[in-house]
């Protein structure tokens, strides 16, 4: 399988709620960076393994926000390196206001397992819209 395809079939998962499938991808030490100043990486530091993944992140976006969806538009392949265009949408529950923002994701791929991600996205709409102020 292309890891292109690998990536497709992980984005639709995590669509379907299926995100036992999205963590059993990901390499047990694998590094998960959002983007500079993301509300939810304060610390700047990386999300190590599937389980800081699953606690600090997708938990909080199930709990937080409604219908909270990540689509993906455009993939690139790169070989060991995948880069995916698209938007994240949702409102946010405490503020009732909602997110229509640009994504790029870039995933590292080592033996069929997610190894790395980066996330670039705008941050200043995602305080905007959560309400909390930014750090820069």
């Amino acid at each position: 399988m292309s890891n292109v395809t690998l990536l497709k079939n992980l984005y639709g998962a995590f669509a379907q709620g299926d995100v036992p499938t999205v963590l059993g991808a990901m390499d047990p030490q694998i590094k998960w960076h959002e983007a500079e100043n993301n509300p939810y990486m304060p610390s700047g530091e990386p999300f190590v393994g599937p389980d800081e993944v699953l606690n600090k992140l997708f938990m909080r976006l199930v709990e937080e926000w409604d219908g909270f969806t990540v689509t993906p538009h455009t993939y690139s392949d790169a070989g060991d390196t995948v880069v995916v265009e698209g938007r994240y949408t949702g409102t946010y529950k405490d503020t009732g206001k909602s997110t229509d923002a640009q994504f790029c994701h870039i995933w590292q791929i080592e033996n069929g397992k997610l190894k790395n991600f980066q996330q670039y996205v705008d941050t200043a709409q995602m305080h905007e819209v959560m309400g909390v102020a930014s750090v820069v």
